[in-house]
């Protein structure tokens, strides 16, 4: 981190920090072209994403250089907005990993790239705004700023409102993040209402059984769980784990049949478009681990659900090639269905699930 020398800025460039656009007192020693009011500033947007894009930054932030001709020249405006688009979506994968992680201070950051770029490439009224607004909403939820959520919450709103063109899952985002806002307010009705607004567009979008609905019956459950309304609650976890089971057997049983004919996905099976991003994978382990925590203070009246769970926490952790994880689950769940007596074919069927899980922890090691 250096001190800005005012004669080696460029003429033109605006001395601002990135994380919160006060006037800049010092630069990136690395990159040269960020700016931050404070080494606080500095820190947290190093630790949160900017370490990460250091490098990427350069090319955005110089001067276009001089072309000879205008092909050149729009060639070079492609390559400039391809960039953008890039750090769009990567910016927002990380920020919303740190929000699936509980790391709301380190998503800011993130989320403010995220939003910065996206007005550069599609303006400042664009409904491609919303995302990075809910982001920093969710964010601020969880910081207990319920005052700056609101403000982007409203911004996130009036774009929307003002777009023809907004999609079934930006409605379905919003609808999500106003039901985040008013179970922070308890004000539990309104939530119900919001996020069942939030299924209902993400049903359109994706379907009832997606992994992306998943998250609507999620938070639901949780209100009706604070209700005490515990029965409204199970069924919609289990309605959550079913459809989390129901989509990564389907990934773990296409791996299985890969290592029957030996072919080698190492590596592969998330680089698909149906596979699982970091933002949600992290997303879906703070749902089921949710679940679980539940599902084990309730273990006596119904463990073959809790063992459902353990099952579904055992293909999520193979699946992400953490076979240490894996196998802990694997133990908890057949410990568990061996002392509550559950069906022989179950015991069975964990017992072969372990012992693939403990030959990959094996072979991992060696």
């Amino acid at each position: 981190m250096n001190v800005i020398y005012p004669l080696a800025v460029p003429k033109g460039r605006r001395l601002c920090c990135e994380v919160c656009e006060a006037p800049a007192q010092r630069v990136c020693g690395a990159c040269t072209v960020t700016y931050y009011c404070s080494v606080v500033h500095q820190r947290a947007d190093w630790r949160s994403i900017h370490e990460k894009i250091c490098q990427l930054l350069i090319p955005l932030r110089i001067s276009m250089p001089f072309y000879n001709s205008e092909e050149e020249r729009q060639h070079g405006l492609q390559q400039l907005q391809r960039r953008q688009k890039h750090l769009i979506e990567f910016c927002y994968t990380v920020a919303q990993k740190y929000l699936f992680e509980g790391k709301h201070e380190d998503a800011v950051p993130a989320a403010l790239h995220s939003l910065r770029f996206r007005k550069n490439v599609h303006g400042l009224s664009s409904v491609e705004l919303v995302p990075a607004y809910l982001l920093l909403a969710e964010a601020s939820l969880g910081l207990g700023r319920i005052v700056q959520a609101e403000e982007y919450l409203s911004q996130a709103q009036w774009t929307v409102l003002k777009s023809t063109e907004c999609s079934y899952a930006t409605h379905s985002l919003l609808h999500r993040n106003l039901g985040l806002l008013c179970m922070a307010k308890e004000n539990s009705e309104e939530a119900r209402y919001h996020l069942a607004n939030d299924i209902y567009f993400s049903s359109c979008a994706f379907g009832t059984e997606d992994i992306r609905t998943s998250g609507g019956y999620f938070h639901l459950a949780n209100i009706f769980y604070g209700l005490n309304k515990l029965d409204v609650a199970d069924t919609l976890y289990t309605k959550v784990s079913e459809i989390w089971n129901k989509y990564l057997n389907n990934h773990y049983q296409v791996l299985s049949q890969a290592r029957i004919q030996q072919i080698d996905l190492l590596g592969k099976q998330f680089e698909t478009d149906t596979g699982l991003d970091e933002a949600q994978e992290a997303e879906a382990i703070r749902i089921l681990t949710s679940i679980l925590n539940i599902r084990e203070s309730t273990s006596d009246k119904a463990p073959q659900k809790t063992v459902f769970i353990l099952k579904t926490l055992v293909m999520l952790y193979h699946l992400m090639m953490n076979p240490s994880k894996a196998q802990e689950y694997a133990m908890k769940a057949f410990s568990l269905a061996q002392e509550r007596q559950l069906s022989v074919h179950e015991q069975n069927a964990i017992q072969e699930l372990l012992s693939l899980i403990s030959a990959e922890a094996a072979r991992s090691i060696t």
